[in-house]
Parts: structure tokens; sequence; C-alpha cells
């Protein structure tokens, strides 16, 4: 220990307040909180303290320390939390945020707010929805809110001098784009939309029929069938929504599994007897018991997040008492931390924690550690807000134009998903197009994804430079999925191409994220040239020898497995045929080929 420091140990006060522990090079290294702050920091340092072998790693390279008087526990509390969120210590209990499910975004501050699809929720003045859990849930909600409440869902200019898209003839989009609406209108739309969001179904119903009622009495039947419509919709969605309730109260669960220092933690959020969504986290290397991790979880998710008025917990937090009245001031009304015992409420925290063993089997006992890491350096890389664990990849092969082929690859959590491959004859090219068959490839397959709406891929790689990545983030945006992270890898300089036109990834040859990459691109390149030379094959049967009287698929493949090529069958001899055919269907191609 330097003299400086135990020079700060000696002044330690005896007031509330958070020490801040630095390392050699200044880093912050852990941030707590204390009731004393003289007590708890002397307690690092005590000669014979036995410590948890993550403490002792941190008390071995504390080189300085940091004090924050605060007049209440509370203020502690607080200013630990933002701290944490600040500096995200590696020796503290660092809520990551959970990437996995996507949200939907109500955007602030236009006159016609749109609702777009996004994988963060960010600290801006938008309205954030979610995360949605299936992710399909929320691409099934994208799609219903132009249909029942027609608002734009796509990145347009609203400057209204635009012409109108297919969807504003379809009665599916206000089109404030080409100036079809007023800020009224579209501010009605936006408030139902917003209820739906929010999961107030019953108040937005009772609008929508106080509407209908209102159209109908003023003869405006067209608008009020519409009304009528949409209270179907919503109905149909309750009734295929619905679970046994348990309260219509906003109510948070909590529940984690744990072994030894990893966690995984689940949060679900109810809404009004519903599941509105759900985080997952997960933690490693968490020493002490339950207490101050519940604590630390606490402080830093409600940080962000409105806290309703029941939470539901598996066991108390550390300083109960001083969380409940924080929580209770950022919410706005009193709130509190509830431990069920029985009934439906312990059934439903039951619930919870079985989805906690189940995210701990597939996060600490999958062997995807390493997969893991590399992912997370290929998010950081690309800019994505999250990892990406769906990859699909496509290449293009032909020889001289003819029988172009594409494949389709996919990769689940850094591992080839075999299962998933997929391949397409392209129909609407003639001639050596990689360009326009890349992008029929892409059209064809996510057309179908969102048609049978199917888990989109967090990712898409190409097997190309920047003309074929063009191709295919133009098809993928005219299929209605501009916001769809795609990249290509150029085979001359293994290049990777973010955005057509921008200057290219370079990174060295031993980096894991571009060996990965290679390995993706490879195994499409290895599909589209398994899959067209079946084709060419099924072909060269087709045309050259099943075309002989006699001669069906099974003998012309017997043919060409042992000559080699048609060629080599045409400059066969009588006697070689013979060996192989027979007698008599030895001449028969004899006669076919040289007659």
């Amino acid at each position: 220990m330097n003299s400086r420091l135990q020079e700060k140990l000696d002044q330690l006060p005896i007031r509330p307040g958070v020490y801040i522990y630095h390392g050699a090079d200044d880093t912050v290294l852990y941030v707590g909180k204390a009731k004393s702050l003289r007590s708890r920091v002397r307690s690092y340092f005590q000669p014979g303290a036995r410590h948890a072998p993550k403490t002792e790693r941190l008390v071995r390279e504390i080189c300085d320390l940091e004090l924050l008087v605060v007049d209440t526990e509370r203020e502690a509390l607080i200013l630990e939390a933002n701290l944490i969120k600040k500096h995200r210590p590696r020796f503290n209990v660092i809520l990551r945020d959970d990437k996995q499910f996507p949200y939907l975004k109500l955007t602030a501050g236009d006159t016609y707010p749109r609702v777009t699809l996004v994988r963060q929720a960010r600290l801006d003045s938008s309205t954030y929805y979610g995360p949605f859990t299936p992710a399909s849930i929320a691409r099934r909600s994208l799609k219903l809110i132009p249909k029942i409440f027609r608002v734009a869902t796509c990145n347009e200019v609203f400057d209204g001098k635009r012409r109108p898209c297919l969807y504003y003839h379809l009665d599916q989009c206000l089109a404030p784009c080409a100036g079809k609406t007023d800020p009224l209108e579209y501010g009605a739309a936006v408030r139902d939309t917003k209820l739906f969001l929010e999961g107030r179904h019953h108040e937005l119903k009772t609008a929508l029929k106080d509407r209908m009622r209102k159209s109908s009495e003023r003869m405006e039947y067209e608008r009020a069938g519409r009304y009528r419509d949409t209270i179907r919709t919503l109905d149909a969605l309750g009734d295929r929504q619905h679970m046994a309730s348990v309260g219509l109260e906003k109510q948070d669960y909590i529940a984690w599994h744990r072994e030894g220092g990893r966690i995984a933690l689940q949060l679900f959020q109810m809404r009004e007897g519903k599941i509105q969504g759900r985080r997952e986290f997960a933690f490693e290397d968490i020493d002490g018991d339950d207490g101050p991790f519940l604590s630390a979880v606490l402080a830093q998710y409600y940080l962000e997040v409105e806290p309703p008025p029941e939470i539901y917990v598996m066991a108390w937090p550390e300083n109960r008492d001083i969380m409940e009245s924080w929580l209770g001031e950022r919410g706005g009304r009193r709130a509190r931390l509830k431990l069920p015992v029985r009934g439906i409420k312990k059934r439903f925290l039951d619930l919870v924690l079985t989805n906690a063993r189940l995210a701990f089997e597939n996060r600490f006992r999958s062997g995807h550690d390493h997969e893991a890491e590399i992912l997370e350096a290929l998010a950081e890389l690309l800019e994505m807000d999250r990892p990406p664990y769906r990859i699909e990849c496509f290449d293009i092969s032909n020889i001289q134009g003819t029988d172009t082929v594409a494949s389709m690859v996919v990769w689940e959590g850094g591992k080839p998903s075999r299962k998933d491959y997929r391949s397409y004859n392209i129909r609407s090219v003639t001639g050596s197009d990689d360009f326009a068959s890349m992008a029929e490839a892409v059209t064809r397959r996510y057309r179908r994804l969102l048609n049978e709406d199917k888990r989109l891929p967090d990712l898409v790689v190409i097997d190309g430079g920047a003309g074929q990545l063009g191709a295919a983030v133009k098809a993928a945006a005219e299929v209605g999925l501009p916001m769809m992270k795609i990249i290509s890898l150029a085979k001359r300089d293994e290049e990777i191409y973010t955005v057509a036109g921008k200057e290219p990834i370079r990174l060295d040859k031993s980096s894991p994220v571009l060996q990965l990459v290679q390995r993706i691109r490879d195994e499409a390149h290895r599909f589209a040239v398994t899959r067209h030379r079946a084709r060419r094959k099924k072909r060269t049967l087709r045309s050259g020898l099943t075309d002989i009287p006699g001669v069906g698929p099974a003998t012309a493949r017997k043919l060409l497995q042992a000559f080699g090529s048609l060629r080599e069958v045409k400059a066969a001899g009588l006697e070689e045929l013979q060996a192989v055919a027979g007698s008599k269907l030895a001449n028969r191609i004899r006669e076919y080929y040289e007659g």
C-alpha cells in the first residue's frame, strides 16, 4: 500500500457517501456506497481479513481512493448507481443491457412521428416499447400498426412533396410524406398507437367504440366500419395473448438462478395481466450473498426505467427501506418490494425462476463462450447494438453465366446451422451478372421470411465488394427492410465493406473477427459451388445422355461416373461403353453420337 493511500485511509470520515477505487493507470476499479465511509472502506484493508477471491484481486490492484460525501444513504445509493453507469468498473456488478430482443421506437419532436424497429433503447426524447420476446412479436406489431392505425413505419422525408407509396393506396398509411393528412388527424392515430403499444387495450377500445358510435350517428359509415374492424382486431389479439392474470396493476417480477459466482437473472414486466416485456441478464464472478447483488441490480435498472408500484423478488435487497423509498421517488408514487410465499404471484415468480434456470443453462453450459467473445467484438466493430447471434451469408456461383446458383448459409451463436441452408436457382438474370443475381436471392429470401413472419437475421454477409453490397442493400430496402445490417467481404484483399462507397474496414489476417467472417463466407462459397455442380450435372444428364432412347438417369450417372464427363462418354469406344452400359445400350449411344 502506498503512502498516499494510507494517508487517505487514516482520514476517512464517519459519514455516508461513495468511495471509488482507482488502479495504477487511474482507471476506476470499483464504486461502492457506505453508511459510514470510515468503517466500510477500512474493512477492505484490515490485516488478516478474509475476502472472496474477486475482492482479494481488487485490493491488490487498488492504488488510490476517491471519496464523495453525501447526507443520506439514499443519496449514496443514487450516486453509486450513476457512477457505475458512467465508469462501468470491472469489479462492480454491471447490469449489461440485454440486446437480444428489439424495441419499437416512437419518434418524438416530429410533426408526424413514426414507429420503427430498433435494437437498443437510447436515452433520447423518443419513446421506446419493449424489449419484445420473441422478436417476432415486435415485427408482428410493426406490421399491425399501419394496418390498424395508419401510422408511418418507413424512413421517408415527411415534406408533403412526394408521391404516396403503395401503403397509402392500401389504406395502411396516412401518407404524411405526400401531404395527405394533417397534424390533428395524424396525432389522433399516434395517440391510439401509444395506447396499443402500452398494452392499454381496454382504454383504447373504449375510445374507439365512442368514435364508432359518433361516426355512425353522423352517417360516416365507412369510418365507423374502420373503428369496428380495429376493435375486432384488438379483441382477437387479446384472445391470442391472454394468460392467467396476476393482477391488472403494473408489476415487475425478478428471479435469478445462481451457481457460485455465476448468475442468470430474468425480469418480467406485467401490464394489465399480460407479459409486456422480458429482460435477461447474466453475471459472472459475483462475490457475496444475494442482498447486495439485488440492490445493485435494482439501482442500475430502475435508474433508467420507471419503477412500477409493485416489484416481486425472491429475496430482500440490501437496505430494503432505502431502496423502496428511492423507487417510490423515481416512480412518482409509492413503490413496494414484495416477497410472495403462496398464491398466483408466487407461482408466477416460480415461472420467472424457471426461465432464469433455462437462461443459465444456455449461457453458461453451452460451450460457446469463445464464440460469444468474437461475436461481441464483431458487433463493436460494426457498431451494432448487440452481438449478431444469427448470421446469414450469400454467395453466387456460375460458369460463363450459365446455371447460376445463389447459396445462403446460416450461422447461429458462432456455429453453422446446416438445417437452415438454402440455395436459389437464379431465374430473372441472363448471363453473368452477379449484382442482379445477388439482388434476386436477397429479395426472394427476405420477402418470404416477412410473409411467413419468421425470424430475420441479425447480420447479413455478402460475398463480394461494394457492388454486391449495394445490390443487396437496395434489394432489402425494396422488400421493406432498410434497417437490416448488411456487410460484404471482398476476396482480393479480405476487406469488409459496411456501406457502398465508403472506405472498407481492413483487419489483420490474424484477427479472430476476420477469421470468423471468412469461415462463414468460405462456407457459403463451398455450398454455392456444390449446388452449382449439382445443377449443371442434372442439366448435363438431362440434355446430354437422357435424350438417348433407353438411357435413364441411373445409367447416365453410371456413365458419367465411369468416364468423368460427357465429352469422355462421347469419345469412348464401343467396347468401353459395353463394359459399363451393356451391348444394346452401347450400340445406341454410339449410333446417337455418330449419326
